[in-house]
């Protein structure tokens, strides 16, 4: 597949299937968590305060209810849903052109951290060398954890541009093979994979336990559906690769993504009908500062793939944040969060689920990673 056209049109659920039982054996099944405590305050209104400077000031607040199903990727490999795009996508190489070629040329990509770390893991389980273009600004924890893996570190600029740049100069060097971060198909269906996984985990849990749905009790002893799932939107791999696995499902799609700086490139991208191709932003979800993909925009900017994507503020992050701390005892990196802070205090979205589901959601929230340390999550609530 070389045209933009032919790869859209190959993301398809059978294709996420297919990545997931080639990765099968490298990656962990995450588990799939639920939060009665977190349920009950997303389903109270904000206060009439929390909406000054709003455009629903003075309005009554929104009343949605939901049944949060919480997909812990921190708890992946390398903690992050990356490692799941970076194994298929190298097993896929591997497949392609030979496992001979790809030891001989090795692999390169550029990454804030995350990614880096994942094609690092999947490099060094493999025996493929691995060289990472990472910002000179990444977290320094992301630093050593990719480095640990053998893979050799390149410092860049922190735009996607920098990083490009770098890569190119290294590759003419190498002759290393490139697999982005994100905007790729065989990266796509492999973090695609989060979704079927988290659906056959909502299945057998409500069908065990059906008062954790709104479904009735029958239902879940069948095959019910999550009503809906959302995903932080960074370079769109994720959200992409879950659109694609619930594309001919009754599951809709949302994204999340910050605000702060231009950071929800992605929402203003789908309000101004075209891809916003540069994004500058130092939000703390450092994983969620690259703009979104060109064949990720494809499937993302299809309403029938995504039905909407929202933003938070800074504040908004950490708060969302402090709450899966110390409600739910686990520990995930701001970007993780964001889809959980859309569900808590965007009223845009909240006034939408109330309109559209009165009788509330079964509603996915992909906690993407957790890939911070004990001093980061000091200095962000000091």
């Amino acid at each position: 597949m070389t045209d933009l056209k032919s790869k859209v049109e190959a993301l398809t659920p059978e294709a996420i299937l297919a990545a997931y039982q080639l990765v099968q054996p490298f990656v962990h099944s995450t588990p799939l968590l639920t939060n009665t405590t977190l349920n009950k305050l997303a389903s109270t209104p904000q206060t009439p305060e929390s909406l000054i400077g709003t455009p629903y000031e003075g309005q009554p607040p929104a009343k949605p209810t939901f049944r949060f199903f919480f997909k812990c990727e921190n708890y992946q490999r390398i903690g992050a849903f990356k490692a799941r795009g970076a194994f298929h996508a190298l097993l896929r190489l591997i497949l392609e052109r030979g496992e001979s070629e790809v030891k001989k040329r090795g692999v390169i990509t550029h990454s804030s951290g995350n990614h880096a770390q994942a094609l690092a893991l999947a490099a060094a389980t493999l025996n493929i060398p691995a060289y990472i273009v990472m910002p000179s600004i990444s977290t320094p924890s992301k630093i050593a954890g990719t480095r640990s893996h053998g893979a050799q570190v390149i410092f860049s600029g922190s735009t996607s541009t920098e990083r490009e740049a770098v890569v190119a100069e290294i590759q003419a060097k190498t002759d290393a093979i490139l697999v982005p971060p994100y905007d790729d198909f065989n990266v796509i269906c492999g973090q695609g994979t989060t979704a079927l996984d988290m659906e056959k985990q909502y299945r057998a849990l409500v069908k065990e336990s059906p008062h954790l749905s709104r479904h009735s009790a029958d239902v879940c002893r069948a095959a019910p559906a999550l009503d809906a799932v959302i995903t932080p939107v960074g370079g769109g791999g994720l959200n992409a690769g879950v659109a694609t696995f619930f594309s001919d499902k009754k599951t809709r799609v949302f994204g999340a993504e910050p605000s702060f700086e231009g950071a929800d490139d992605c929402r203003r991208g789908l309000l101004a009908g075209e891809r916003i191709a540069a994004v500058k932003t130092l939000t703390i979800a450092d994983g969620l500062r690259t703009p979104v993909g060109v064949l990720n925009w494809e499937v993302i900017s299809d309403p029938n793939k995504v039905a909407g994507v929202f933003s938070v503020t800074e504040e908004q992050i950490k708060a969302a944040m402090r709450l899966v701390l110390e409600r739910m005892k686990v520990v995930v990196e701001p970007s993780a969060v964001v889809g959980l802070a859309v569900c808590l205090f965007n009223e845009e979205f909240r006034r939408m689920v109330e309109k559209e589901a009165p009788q509330g959601w079964d509603m996915g929230v992909v906690f993407s990673g957790g890939n911070t340390t004990v001093e980061a999550i000091g200095k962000l609530f000091s």
